[in-house]
């Protein structure tokens, strides 16, 4: 397994792939967390892991990854401390240049210069996926607004 370095990024190359029918590359690594420390809003448990595959196929290349983390973070109601791990497939179809102006940067994921940055398109991909309020428990009470006792482990009178 390819482990990412801060500030080195996963630069793939992908000329190869453009220009050869039915080749495939591919793709199994981590991003540490000292690169993964630059993330902001997130607290991550452990290196998150990236494995996929880019792949020509008709000479259509496409890119299918999972991109798996843990994160540490605290229950939005309750404050409780809480770990979770997460993981999501993503597919995109890679191209080297837009054609055209009508051409939309979220259908595709654009090969400039015949390269990918892999770690900026996992984070970015991981980062529209990830829950932006983190709850212990759906049916989290939460604390009350008044005494601040967690109401998951006890009731209080605050409210009668």
């Amino acid at each position: 397994m390819m482990q990412c370095v801060k500030g080195t990024g996963m630069i793939l190359q992908l000329r190869e792939i453009f220009q050869i029918e039915g080749m495939h590359l591919p793709v199994d690594y981590t991003i540490s967390l000292e690169e993964l420390s630059e993330v902001r809003g997130y607290t991550f448990a452990a290196p998150v892991s990236v494995q996929g595959e880019f792949s020509n196929r008709a000479g259509i290349v496409t890119l299918k990854y999972t991109v798996s983390c843990t994160l540490d973070a605290v229950c939005d109601r309750c404050l409780a401390e809480l770990r979770r791990d997460y993981s999501y497939d993503f597919s995109h179809t890679v191209v080297p240049s837009l054609q055209s102006e009508g051409d939309i940067y979220d259908t595709y994921l654009v090969a400039q210069h015949d390269s990918i940055d892999m770690n900026e398109t996992a984070i970015s991909d991981l980062l529209l996926m990830l829950p932006t309020k983190m709850l212990c428990r759906e049916d989290c009470k939460g604390l009350c607004d008044i005494c601040g006792c967690n109401l998951n482990e006890t009731t209080c009178d605050c409210r009668k």
